[in-house]
């Protein structure tokens, strides 16, 4: 009943999206010293629920219909805004901890709102 909740559904995929993003920013921070890596990062949040959203409903089969599509991430490289380093490496360490600070206020936020959300729920239902 509850996993139908539109608002629910944005916070768990805006707290997924933050954990894959933070992933991925944590691999380029540890390959900051690999020879020849390139920067590697997820689409845009908005992007990636968009997509998903435009998408519409799937079926899985004949019987039943999944409301519930997960949200899909990819990783990509990224073309280096500024010159890679002399061994190919295109990891910008500053550039990456903006990053994991945004990722963090997106989870933190994701969490917020699903506290919020969970708080209407349960007043709606007199708890």
């Amino acid at each position: 009943m509850f996993n139908k909740i539109e608002i629910l559904q944005l916070a768990q995929g805006l707290a997924s999206y933050s954990a894959a993003r933070q992933s991925v920013v944590a691999r380029n921070i540890a390959n900051a010293d690999t020879p020849g890596y390139k920067v590697q990062d997820i689409a845009p949040f908005e992007q990636s629920y968009d997509a998903q959203s435009a998408a519409g409903i799937r079926t899985t089969r004949a019987a039943h219909i999944d409301g519930g599509a997960r949200l899909s991430l990819s990783t990509t490289a990224l073309t280096p805004v500024s010159e890679s380093s002399p061994n190919g490496n295109s990891v910008s360490l500053e550039a990456e901890m903006v990053k994991a600070s945004e990722t963090r206020y997106q989870h933190d936020l994701a969490l917020a709102v699903y506290s919020s959300a969970l708080g209407i729920v349960r007043t709606s239902i007199g708890r």
